[in-house]
């Protein structure tokens, strides 16, 4: 009997969440500004209780990204998000900072504990060291390749999310690039956004067909990735070596986009699941997602196979 791996979508409103469960998603990841790095959206904590019974209704579940870089003062809010999140249900909470683990202990010991540390996460000794601290799950780094994440994942005593759809990040820095840059052009942003609605991207001089896109918001400036990873040709390797959840990154895509990548992959693990030996991707399942897909940012590998140097 094969283990059906969970779907799990990023949400940026309750209006998306709802359509990204309708449209087959096992899980979501939602969160607060304040502690999370990078969420697709902001989810207040009515919101979060809002997700919570929608998911649970439907014998889903609803994670929280705490992955932000956690600093003293934050240290004092977060007890008390903490202790309200785990008693409106949520399900899991993803950490990068030990902080957020002993937080988690003391105020929600329920929740369960998903090791996120971006692109340290490499290795299986690190992701059983902190399965032994408390955790539940390790999120493999984006810049392992395939033959890394397969090899790895026997040897996990927790299980591993890999991202198999949507951009990633490339540069993260807790100072307001862009409000500097834009300052020192005499174009001072006076209160405007500078966040994800903006729509605001870098071109390189030597690569100038491919954009980054940029943003400010409380926890700095992020520049993403010019490309989107889309690994569902070879999905069926990931399942094969037993990967207990794949994540589509919903950041700076359409609600539509997003459902239409969920309802790809969950028709392409629902077949695998029901007959490994029969099962073979088919091109054509690729055409909902290529509609939709900005004709200006490419579908790729990202680093699944490369062989990446530390």
């Amino acid at each position: 009997m094969i283990n059906k791996p969970e779907l799990l979508a990023t949400a940026a409103s309750l209006e998306e969440a709802a359509a990204l469960l309708d449209a087959g998603a096992d899980a979501l990841l939602i969160g607060d500004d304040r502690f999370g790095m990078r969420l697709a959206g902001h989810f207040s904590l009515e919101d979060t209780a809002a997700a919570v019974e929608m998911a649970h209704a439907r014998g889903c579940k609803v994670y929280a990204g705490l992955g932000g870089l956690m600093s003293n003062l934050l240290l004092e809010e977060l007890p008390a998000y903490v202790k309200a999140i785990g008693e409106l249900g949520v399900d899991g909470v993803e950490f990068g900072d030990p902080a957020v683990l002993t937080t988690v202990k003391k105020e929600a010991p329920g929740m369960n504990l998903h090791w996120n540390a971006e692109m340290t996460s490499t290795n299986y000794a690190t992701a059983n060291y902190w399965g032994r601290k408390g955790a539940t799950r390790v999120v493999l780094a984006r810049e392992l390749n395939m033959d890394e994440m397969t090899e790895m994942v026997p040897l996990l005593e927790v299980e591993a999310q890999v991202q198999v759809h949507g951009m990633t990040n490339i540069y993260h820095s807790k100072r307001k690039l862009v409000e500097s840059y834009m300052s020192h052009q005499g174009r001072p942003s006076e209160g405007g956004s500078l966040g994800k609605e903006r729509g605001l991207f870098l071109i390189e001089a030597e690569r100038d067909d491919q954009k980054f896109p940029i943003y400010e918001d409380e926890n700095g400036t992020h520049i993403m990735s010019s490309e989107d990873i889309c690994i569902l040709e070879d999905l069926h390797i990931l399942m094969a070596a037993g990967v207990q959840s794949f994540k589509i990154e919903g950041l700076l895509k359409s609600t539509a986009y997003n459902v239409a990548v969920v309802k790809t992959y969950r028709r392409a693990i629902d077949l695998y699941v029901a007959d490994p030996e029969a099962y073979s991707f088919q091109e054509d399942w690729m055409e909902a997602i290529r509609t939709l897909q900005d004709p200006e940012r490419e579908l790729s590998f990202g680093f699944f196979y490369k062989e990446q140097v530390y």
